[in-house]
C-alpha cells in the first residue's frame, strides 16, 4: 500500500483496519512521517484525528520530540491536547522504556496551558508515566492555584500507585487551607490508592 493510503485508512471506519495501517505507517515511516501525523492532530475528523495520535504512539520515542513542539507551540487547543494525548500513548505502549524527558519536561510546561482540555490531559499523560512523573506532579501540585489541575494531579498520583503519593494525598486530604473540592478528591483519591497498590501487591 502506499503511504497515501496508508493515512486514508487511518479514517477508515472499522478498527482493525486503521490499526493495521498505524503499525505499517509506523513501519515504514520516513523523515515526513511524524510531521504529517501531527498535521491531522487538528482534523475536523475525530476517528482521523484519534487514529493519528494511536500512530505517534506506536512510533514511541522518536516522536516525542515534534510532539511536544506541538503541545507547546501550536496556536490551536486541539493540537495540543491531541499531543498531550500522543505523549500519554506512547508512555502506555512503552512501559518498560524510560520515558524521554524532553516529553516529561514539555507535560509539566503544559499543565500551566491556559486551556483545561490541554492542562487536563497533560496531567492525566503524566499520571500514566508513573514515577519518573512524580516529582512534576507533586511540585505542580504545590505550585498551582488551579483548582481543576489540582484535582487532576490527585487523581493522577492515585493511579500512580506508590506509597510516597499516599504522603502527598494525606497532606493535602488534611491541609485547612486546601480547597475543599481538592481536600475531598485526595481523601477519595487514598482509598482509590489503596486499591491501586493492593493490585500492584498481589500481582
Amino acid at each position: 500500500m502506499t503511504t497515501d493510503s496508508l493515512f486514508e485508512q487511518l479514517k477508515h471506519p472499522n478498527p482493525h483496519l486503521r490499526e493495521r495501517a498505524m503499525l505499517e505507517i509506523a513501519d515504514s515511516r520516513d523523515e515526513n512521517t511524524i510531521s504529517r501525523l501531527i498535521s491531522i492532530l487538528d482534523n475536523e475528523d475525530v476517528i482521523y484525528r484519534r487514529a493519528a495520535v494511536k500512530a505517534l504512539g506506536v512510533i514511541g520515542a522518536d516522536a516525542v520530540p515534534s510532539v511536544v513542539e506541538a503541545l507547546l507551540h501550536s496556536d490551536n487547543v486541539t493540537v495540543r491536547g491531541s499531543a498531550a494525548k500522543a505523549l500519554a500513548q506512547i508512555a502506555v505502549n512503552y512501559r518498560d522504556l524510560p520515558f524521554p524527558e524532553a516529553g516529561l519536561q514539555g507535560l509539566k510546561a503544559a499543565i500551566n496551558d491556559p486551556n483545561p482540555v490541554v492542562h487536563i490531559a497533560s496531567v492525566m499523560a503524566l499520571g500514566e508515566m508513573g514515577s519518573p512523573a512524580f516529582d512534576i506532579l507533586v511540585e505542580s501540585l504545590n505550585t498551582t492555584d488551579n483548582v481543576a489541575v489540582q484535582v487532576a494531579i490527585v487523581n493522577a498520583l492515585a493511579s500512580i500507585g506508590e506509597a510516597r503519593c499516599m504522603e502527598v494525598l494525606t497532606t493535602f486530604a488534611n491541609n485547612e487551607s486546601v480547597d475543599s473540592y481538592v481536600r475531598e478528591s485526595a481523601t477519595s483519591s487514598l482509598s482509590r490508592l489503596d486499591l491501586v497498590m493492593n493490585y500492584k501487591g498481589a500481582r
